[in-house]
Formats: C-alpha cells, sequence, structure tokens
C-alpha cells in the first residue's frame, strides 16, 4: 500500500512563491508515476504536472513557466515549486501516484490509484 502525505501549503500574497512536498512510503517512488492535482471550491479537480518514471515532466497550461515538479528518489519525496502565484491558484493541493506498473509513461489523465490528503494553498490579491 502506497502513502502519500502532502506539506508546504500555506497562504500568501500573489506573486509569491510555496513548495509544496509530498512524502511517498510504501514503495519507491523510482518506479511510479506521481502528479500534484488541485480542487477549488465548486469546481472539479484538475491536473496542475505530473511527473513519469523517466522523471519527464507534464504541466497544466495553467502551470507552465510558474510550477516546476520534481521528484526526489533517495528521499522518495514529490515536489511542486510554485512561483509567481496568482488569486486562481488558490485550491486543496493532492498529491497522486499511480500503481506501480511497467508501462514508463503516465496515464493520459495522470495518475489516480494514490492519493494524499491535501495540503491547502490560499493566495490573497
Amino acid at each position: 500500500q502506497i502513502q502519500l502525505v502532502e506539506s508546504g501549503g500555506g497562504s500568501v500574497q500573489a506573486g509569491g512563491s510555496l513548495r509544496l512536498s509530498c512524502a511517498a512510503s510504501g514503495y519507491s517512488t523510482t518506479s511510479l508515476c506521481m502528479g500534484w492535482f488541485r480542487q477549488a471550491p465548486g469546481k472539479e479537480r484538475e491536473a496542475v504536472a505530473t511527473i513519469d518514471k523517466a522523471n519527464k515532466p507534464t504541466y497544466a497550461d495553467s502551470a507552465k513557466g510558474r510550477f516546476i515538479i520534481s521528484k526526489d528518489n533517495f528521499k522518495g519525496t514529490l515536489h511542486l515549486t510554485m512561483n509567481s502565484l496568482k488569486p486562481e491558484d488558490t485550491a486543496m493541493y493532492y498529491c497522486a501516484a499511480e500503481h506501480p506498473s511497467s508501462r514508463p509513461t503516465c496515464p493520459k489523465d495522470g495518475p489516480s490509484n494514490y492519493w494524499g490528503q491535501g495540503t491547502q494553498v490560499t493566495v490573497s490579491s
């Protein structure tokens, strides 16, 4: 069983930065497709960024140029560095992982088998 625990959320003013972390246990992150999702009140959950086994990242258009996803396989931790934050980035952010498999890439819609409890990000104008 893979367990994911997020941290690093908080409140920040527009233009500021935050770094989210997700500690994974139960399986080596080296062999996992992982990603970050977010859900704002009244909106559907959306993928923000994913990273495959080869550490190739994929970003939503809203995250391109501002967010960086990275994986520290030695520590078993996934990160999301968020810069130039905007009020519309306000949401609950979730870490996710796909069930281990032989496929090298992430599923089209990103990982979805394991989820963390979420960490709140609030950006004020």
